[in-house]
């Protein structure tokens, strides 16, 4: 069988099995609590793996060991970066969150908040890093047909990309939360043993011995100890070393402001299942990453990544899937097409996971904060509620469409850095405002969202990312005057103070009023089956 036939039957595999799990969650679903929340019935073990799931990306899988194989030790800092993102996540937001929320981001800040203001902006917020998000998702998965079915082809990219986005639109108006927490806790499992499978067969071609791998990675790739020390990639002039703490400050403070992880956290019954999760989402993850060291380095020792090798010309997207090939045996070897096909099948069901939850986020903030409480003012049925969340799982999925066609040539562990600097730019200084400062209010809130979204967005307009450069979204067109790749630098200051400037230049008794109730509910978890509104 060639390689594109076992890759077609795998894929097909993968495809019928979450679409099995997918009807069968929706047979287990009713209501609006089984279709935001997966009726909150998951264990702190099965949702940690899921968040591992919905965290462990394209981006993670195919980016990161694609920017290790391409720029050594300053790709690495990407593994570190979303690693120590955790410890935020953990430490400031995860139990306080679950506790004082109900099904969406907004609830929480709305809980103290003037109701359709904060709802608004939050619900804008969402959609926004989910779309940034997914793009990268999908991108991902146009260069893996790409190099599986061993075409150049643009229209078959593009045809992929459509196909992933009426799948994941699929798993979200049926399966609803508990069909897309199934699917991404098989993925998390897939991806762990094919990660650990191919980091074994790397490391045996060495001997099990790291620094032979690293001393074959930088001769390979004729840059030396370059390679191994850091500044091959941020450290070449001052701008790139400014561009270097953005990415870091985005990477680290990002997840914290990650919709569809934080609404992973209302899926389980109790405060101390949501610590759990993220225990064992903390420990997958950290392993995970480490292993993204061997696959970078063992990219860059074993394959071709000079500048017109297929893994530059993939942004560095397909080191991994070539990877697995070259330690099956090569091209044109059984064991390195069973596990290319294996290896790509198992990102496909990555890229399939994540973009269905990210699609799930940003349909029941639309739904939720904005239909059911903007809108209607709470006067929805559940019913309805759910049916629009279907109905703006369509939109966004065809918007998301829409946009990654012409995205295909940027990274995706980049695309997914800019969807970090813009969530953590837009919600986590209302998030932290909102639990640790009593008189934080509706004003600060919404200027707290609005301003670190709109100066995110502004000045990734006007980077290099979009024109001015080789690998700009619009090439042969240069309008860019903001000289860093990642905004975070200047974007997530900028929402804090907003959020300060916005809360002192107003007065809300009733938001500083309802504070201590707040940290009442956060510390402790009472009340927060109830409602959320205040």
């Amino acid at each position: 069988m060639s390689t594109e036939h076992l890759t077609t039957v795998l894929f097909l595999v993968v495809v019928a099995i979450t679409v099995g799990i997918t009807f069968w969650a929706s047979r287990q679903s009713s209501g609006a609590a089984d279709f935001y929340a997966g009726g909150r019935s998951f264990s702190g073990v099965q949702n940690g793996m899921a968040i591992s799931g919905d965290y462990m990306s394209a981006a993670s899988f195919l980016g990161i060991s694609g920017a290790i194989a391409l720029n050594g030790y300053d790709g690495f800092l990407y593994s570190i970066g979303f690693l120590v993102a955790w410890l935020v996540a953990l430490l400031l937001v995860a139990e306080l969150l679950r506790n004082s929320g109900r099904y969406t981001m907004a609830d929480q800040l709305a809980y103290r908040m003037r109701q359709r203001p904060v709802r608004t902006a939050a619900a804008t917020s969402t959609v926004v890093v989910s779309v940034f998000y997914l793009l990268a998702q999908m991108v991902g998965a146009g260069s893996l047909v790409a190099l599986l079915l061993g075409v150049e082809s643009e229209s078959l990219k593009n045809f992929t990309i459509v196909g992933v986005g009426l799948l994941m639109i699929f798993y979200v108006t049926v399966g609803g939360m508990k069909g897309t927490t199934w699917v991404q806790i098989v993925k998390a499992v897939l991806l762990m043993a094919g990660t650990i499978l191919i980091t074994v067969l790397v490391l045996a071609k060495f001997n099990f011995n790291i620094s032979d791998l690293l001393g074959a990675a930088a001769q390979n790739t004729g840059k030396g100890d370059a390679f191994l020390n850091p500044g091959l990639k941020y450290g070449v002039n001052l701008t790139s070393k400014i561009d270097f703490i953005s990415l870091a400050l985005a990477l680290v403070l990002g997840t914290a402001g990650l919709p569809h992880i934080l609404i992973r956290f209302y899926t389980v019954p109790t405060a101390k299942d949501a610590r759990t999760s993220v225990l064992w989402a903390i420990t997958l993850i950290g392993l995970f990453y480490l292993m993204t060291l061997v696959l970078g380095f063992g990219a860059a020792a074993l394959l071709d990544t000079g500048p017109e090798s297929a893994v530059a010309k993939s942004g560095g997207n397909l080191a991994s899937p070539l990877l697995a090939e070259a330690v099956g045996g090569g091209a044109g070897t059984t064991g390195g097409a069973v596990l290319l096909a294996l290896i790509s099948a198992v990102a496909f069901a990555t890229i399939l996971a994540v973009v269905a939850g990210l699609t799930l986020t940003s349909a029941s903030s639309v739904a939720h904060d904005l239909y059911a409480s903007v809108f209607k003012r709470g006067t929805a049925s559940e019913k309805d509620e759910v049916k629009v969340a279907r109905i703006a799982a369509f939109v966004i999925g065809g918007i998301s469409i829409a946009l990654a066609i012409p995205a295909q040539k940027l990274n995706i562990a980049f695309l997914v850095a800019l969807a970090f600097a813009v969530a953590a730019s837009a919600n986590l200084p209302s998030l932290l405002f909102n639990l640790f400062w009593r008189r934080f209010n509706t004003r600060g809130a919404t200027w707290a969202i609005y301003g670190g979204l709109l100066t995110s967005l502004v000045l990734v307009a006007s980077s290099p990312v979009v024109s001015g450069s080789e690998t700009a979204l619009f090439t042969g067109h240069d309008w860019s005057w903001f000289p860093l790749s990642n905004p975070g630098i200047i974007s997530i200051p900028a929402g804090f103070l907003f959020g300060w400037l916005g809360t002192v230049t107003s007065n809300d008794p009733a938001a500083v009023a309802a504070y201590e109730e707040l940290e009442v509910r956060s510390l402790t978890g009472a009340g927060a089956e109830g409602a959320v509104t205040h």
